[in-house]
């Protein structure tokens, strides 16, 4: 249980509550009151005009012409006086709505009263100037920071290094950077993501990655905010594979992407065909809000259409009140006598039904799209998958890969890998090896041919799990560590004494030859994270 407060605890309490208040009382004045009226209210209240409830009322962004008379008000009053803090509010106040002139003014007054010019004001003059585009004007406010002996910190290392990289600046950026280093100021996560942000602009994706794993290991961990940066950074030239590596390192560490970093980053690997099941993981809370949206919007777009049928008007009545049943018999009748729907309310009927846990509606559906010849939705293929998987229906996985195969829809490696291993573990080798098939040959790599070699270990068919392997290394591809550890696995559990001493041997010279050898591909990646521990059931 909680202490109760004591009397001088309380009087503090009340203090701060009452500080915060008053500031929200003169702020709303300001805002609501003409100038002349506002001046009356704010001479009758009993308030202590110090620099900190002056500093905090401006800091609330009232109107930019109130905030420079309430400015000028202040001066006047008796006993108070302005100091560094109130003085780079006002001048961050005009800085931000691009009056540079007025800004300078408040500069210029802050020297010829006496003002302390610290790093905090001198950043904020670089950061608005560099916004406005004089440059060279940013840069002389470096200069005359560091003569005038006020020493930068490293939020002014890091804004200064952000102005020159801005402008193209990147050799005069990194002597800054080492100069930052010599100093005895540490990187703060903002600096990192200001280089990093660069590095990205420029197209060096792997030197970026390389910044935000040493980063880690300096013990400066990526927030939300560096995370979104770089996910929007590689959405706008499409690279997908550093994305993934992002996202892994969201969903360990709970973080979350802003909603429009989401919608990039889905449109993003929805171009590149890539499974976005680890962006819905790490972001479920968007998942459940953009389904319903674009449901909506389907059903609204098919509404509109003058042409629409009575059969179409009637099924999407019924899956707005979510009345399954009714909708299976309609189905069941239009099979019968070729009705044609939609594919996009045949997409929402699958899904709908993969939702609530329906297998036998979802299928009716499905049979309903391929009889008719209708491409549904990836997210309805998705959909299908993941109600088969969850019912054990594994030979409708199989006719969803292959009807997938023909709508011209890929499976992405992460999303073939791990179908291909879950079935394996549910001891269908002869399925596993039918998606493999089914899989273009570019994502027939590293961590799907692993996913094949668990299946056949996982069905006590230890040969053809050795024939998958050497394959694999015939065709030149490159063996992971989730590879070997799979193969060690299945072999130990075969009994295969021999072989599991030749291939441990192999495991550990390779491995050893291989440290430091720079970035891990994506499908070796996957496979790793998917197959690092012991992936046999």
């Amino acid at each position: 249980m909680k202490k109760p407060l004591k009397s001088a605890d309380k009087g503090a309490l009340d203090q701060k509550v009452y500080a915060r208040h008053t500031i929200r009382n003169i702020s709303n004045i300001l805002r609501s009151s003409s100038w002349d009226s506002a001046q009356e209210q704010l001479k009758d209240l009993s308030v202590r005009w110090d620099s900190y409830t002056v500093n905090q009322v401006l800091k609330t962004h009232p109107p930019l012409e109130k905030a420079w008379l309430f400015f000028n008000w202040a001066s006047g009053l008796k006993g108070f006086k302005h100091d560094q803090f109130t003085y780079t509010t006002m001048l961050d106040i005009f800085g931000e709505a691009g009056r540079i002139s007025s800004m300078h003014y408040v500069f210029q007054q802050m020297q010829e009263k006496g003002i302390k010019i610290d790093a905090v004001t001198c950043t904020s003059l670089m950061h608005w100037l560099s916004k406005d585009g004089d440059v060279d004007g940013a840069i002389k406010v470096w200069e005359d920071m560091k003569t005038s002996h006020c020493h930068p910190t490293v939020v002014s290392f890091t804004a200064y290094m952000k102005v020159l990289f801005d402008h193209n600046r990147v050799k005069d950026a990194a002597d800054v950077y080492k100069e930052m280093l010599q100093s005895g100021c540490s990187p703060n996560c903002y600096t990192y993501t200001v280089l990093m942000e660069h590095l990205a602009g420029s197209g060096k994706y792997r030197e970026v990655i390389e910044i935000f794993n040493k980063m880690q290991e300096a013990g400066v961990q990526p927030d939300k905010a560096t995370c979104n940066i770089l996910v929007q950074k590689f959405c706008k030239t499409s690279e997908t594979w550093p994305i993934t590596h992002i996202l892994w390192y969201m969903k360990e560490n709970s973080l979350v992407l802003r909603y429009p970093a989401y919608m990039e980053a889905l449109e993003t690997l929805k171009m590149a065909e890539e499974s976005d099941a680890l962006l819905r993981q790490v972001n479920p809370h968007f998942q459940i809000e953009c389904d319903k949206k674009e449901r909506t919007e389907d059903c609204n777009a098919i509404t509109t259409n003058i042409n629409s049928t009575i059969d179409e008007g009637l099924v999407l009545y019924l899956l707005r009140r979510q009345n399954f049943v009714a909708i299976d018999c309609l189905l069941a009748s239009m099979i019968d006598k070729n009705t044609q729907l939609d594919h996009r309310i045949i997409s929402s009927i699958i899904e709908l039904n993969s939702d609530h846990s329906r297998p036998n509606g979802a299928l009716l559906a499905f049979e309903y799209s391929v009889k008719m010849g209708l491409r549904i939705g990836r997210p309805a293929y998705l959909a299908l998958l993941g109600v088969f998987i969850r019912t054990n229906s594994f030979p409708k996985v199989v006719d969803v890969v292959e009807e997938m195969n023909r709508a011209g829809i890929s499976l992405g490696t992460y999303l073939g890998s791990l179908l291909i291993y879950r079935l394996g573990c549910a001891r269908k080798p002869a399925s596993c090896a039918k998606i493999f098939d089914l899989l273009p040959d570019d994502q027939k790599n590293t961590a799907t041919y692993t996913a094949l070699i668990v299946a056949y270990f996982s069905s006590g068919k230890a040969n053809k799990g050795l024939e998958v392997f050497t394959a694999m290394r015939n065709k030149g591809i490159d063996v992971a560590l989730g590879t070997y550890n799979v193969l060690l696995a299945g072999l130990e559990k075969s009994g295969r004494v021999q072989e599991l001493e030749q291939f441990r041997k192999e495991k550990k010279n390779v491995h050893a030859d291989g440290n430091g050898q720079g970035m891990v591909p994506l499908e070796e990646m996957i496979c790793n994270r998917l197959f690092a521990g012991d992936a046999m059931s």
